[in-house]
């Protein structure tokens, strides 16, 4: 019980921090419809948003409607994405997730979690990204690579998988503040404390809680 409460006042003072860096969440992947943004996010795993910036610039520029992503050949696809990490797999989950909006929602982006999830290459860290970029809807904590760091750097958490750190960080969180976790420790890890080993004691967050300076997990 101890620790928990600890962790609850770190977490509130790290939440606090991010707030006052980062203000309101906002992706930083570009988009103009929301099944571009849906796209994006599937690109984006294991991806950098500049190299996806990079790619949708001209992707959606090739396809301009969600019909255009369904009818496209999985090569042509393929070509269009094949800077982008695990292109093949991605191509045909696009094309599949383009078939399956206009077959099954009217060629809309679902706004329920569920929904989302029938989709192809969506999981729930998509989905949630989406639900709250979209929406403005978070009933959960996206959890990704520089999330599942800065979890175990400053020690929130025991859990060793995605879901566990999610449960976890819900818990700590209220649920009002959960939009903020996900969005304030991606900004933070990209342009602040990045994961290569660095002298990171005067970073706002380490100064904060000092113990986390000497705490280098492996990015995963």
């Amino acid at each position: 019980m101890r620790r928990l409460v600890e962790r609850k006042g770190r977490m509130g003072d790290i939440l606090r921090c991010l707030k006052d860096m980062y203000g309101e969440p906002k992706t930083e992947l570009h988009y103009k419809k929301p099944h571009e943004l849906l796209f994006a996010v599937m690109l984006s795993a294991q991806c950098t948003d500049v190299r996806v910036n990079m790619v949708t610039k001209t992707l959606f520029k090739k396809y301009a409607t969600l019909a255009d992503y369904a009818a496209a050949s999985q090569s042509d696809m393929r070509t269009a994405i094949t800077s982008i990490s695990y292109p093949n797999n991605k191509a045909q989950h696009i094309r599949e997730t383009a078939q399956i909006l206009l077959r099954d929602f009217k060629g809309k982006v679902p706004a329920v979690m569920e929904d989302l999830l029938t989709l192809k290459g969506v999981a729930r860290k998509t989905a949630n990204v989406v639900r709250g970029e979209l929406y403005d809807v978070w009933d959960g904590i996206a959890i990704d690579t520089h999330v599942k760091r800065f979890v175990k750097k400053f020690d929130l958490s025991d859990a060793t998988t995605s879901d566990g750190m999610e449960k976890d960080l819900m818990l700590l969180n209220a649920p009002h503040h959960w939009k903020y976790v996900n969005n304030g420790l991606v900004l933070y890890g990209r342009y602040v404390c990045k994961a290569i080993k660095h002298d990171c004691d005067e970073h706002p967050l380490t100064q904060l809680w000092p113990p986390a300076e000497k705490r280098w997990p492996k990015a995963s």
